[in-house]
């Protein structure tokens, strides 16, 4: 039976370049006070040697962990995965933020946490002690979650907080909720539609609100009135039901509804379905999210595309710049999403559905 091969470790790189183990991770660390002539040396061993850096070898210089957490929330991103409804909001996170990560020697940590626990401090302050990661980023709720914003803040831990729009604390960054509310809106407009209805998110997300300020300075832009045309859910499909039949139970219906969640928008298409409603023919609907199940509705759904993977790629930049001593910017940093125009969107009937 043959010898089992040693993995090499960077002890076997610092012996075969001549140099200490320090130097080894110095260069391994892309730090800058290596001369060149020692970085190509320790490089040549570590190609020649096949030595692939851990992060154990990466923290010997003891000022980095080279993790990144996200944190997620707990209730809805298992409720979201339990149903196995399309949602890939958590897969769009990890695309952007563990290749960003990639392409600088990190790695990033998924955790779940339960906004509404009355423990959330202890229970990320666990998850922080633990892993001891370099930055965290936030996502709605968490990322105007007063206890954890002052956790992370006071224990000095640069933090990324995507849909925010900040404060004295962490990195802010926003999806731009408000122009991919008012592009929706004019997408509409612009076919002919006049009575716009729009179904809000849930009242715990400032995104929501931000959402709504953007259909409302759309409509007023063009001289639309939003009266009567507003209606609360929760992003669930169940709340979208519930506001779809408020708004188009109406003596004078909208021509259009645009939903601030996917889930929202196809029960908006299967109410429609209900009360006779053609799509578009009669009613035409804008979703938000663009996840993967609105390509296959019928008709399929035209949809603001989140940003999500560039979002969490953006916030990966700017921690790893924090950690390296960049100063804090006054101002978010925005992410600007698109519009996929797809089936669901049409001009508006000549004469309205009754």
């Amino acid at each position: 039976m043959g010898r089992r091969r040693q993995s090499v470790t960077i002890k076997h790189v610092a012996a075969d370049a001549g140099v200490s183990l320090q130097t080894v991770s110095r260069v391994i660390n892309n730090e800058p006070n290596v001369r060149p002539e020692m970085k190509e040396r320790v490089q040549a061993s570590i190609d020649k040697l096949g030595y692939v850096p851990s992060i154990a070898a990466q923290r010997m210089s003891g000022s980095r962990s080279y993790l990144i957490l996200a944190i997620n929330d707990r209730e809805r991103t298992i409720a979201d995965w339990r149903g196995r409804q399309g949602v890939d909001w958590v897969d769009q996170m990890l695309l952007g933020g563990m290749l960003k990560c990639a392409e600088y020697g990190y790695r990033m940590i998924f955790e779940l946490v339960d906004t509404h626990n009355d423990h959330v401090e202890r229970e990320l302050g666990a998850a922080i002690a633990a892993l001891q990661p370099d930055g965290v980023i936030l996502t709605p709720p968490h990322s105007d979650n007063p206890l954890i914003v002052g956790l992370l803040d006071e224990q000095k831990i640069p933090f990324a907080r995507i849909g925010s729009r900040g404060g004295p604390a962490g990195i802010a960054l926003t999806m731009d909720d408000e122009g991919s509310a008012r592009r929706a809106t004019r997408h509409l407009i612009d076919l002919g539609h006049e009575r716009i209805g729009f179904i809000a998110g849930s009242h715990e997300y400032s995104l929501s609100r931000w959402r709504i300020d953007g259909w409302e300075a759309e409509m007023a832009s063009a001289g639309l009135t939003t009266d009567g045309l507003l209606a609360e859910g929760d992003f669930t499909y169940g709340s979208g039901a519930v506001a779809a039949r408020k708004l188009l139970g109406g003596a004078n219906p909208p021509t259009a509804i645009i939903a601030s969640s996917d889930q929202m928008a196809l029960a908006t298409l299967e109410v429609a379905r209900e009360m006779d409603f053609d799509v578009p023919g009669q009613l035409s609907i804008v979703s938000f999210d663009n996840t993967p199940v609105v390509r296959f509705t019928q008709p399929a759904l035209t949809a603001v595309d989140q940003p999500v993977a560039e979002t969490a790629s953006r916030a990966v930049e700017l921690i790893i710049a924090a950690q390296r001593g960049a100063p804090r910017q006054a101002e978010p940093t925005r992410v600007q999403g698109g519009l996929v125009a797809r089936g669901s969107t049409a001009a508006p009937p000549v004469a309205v559905h009754g």
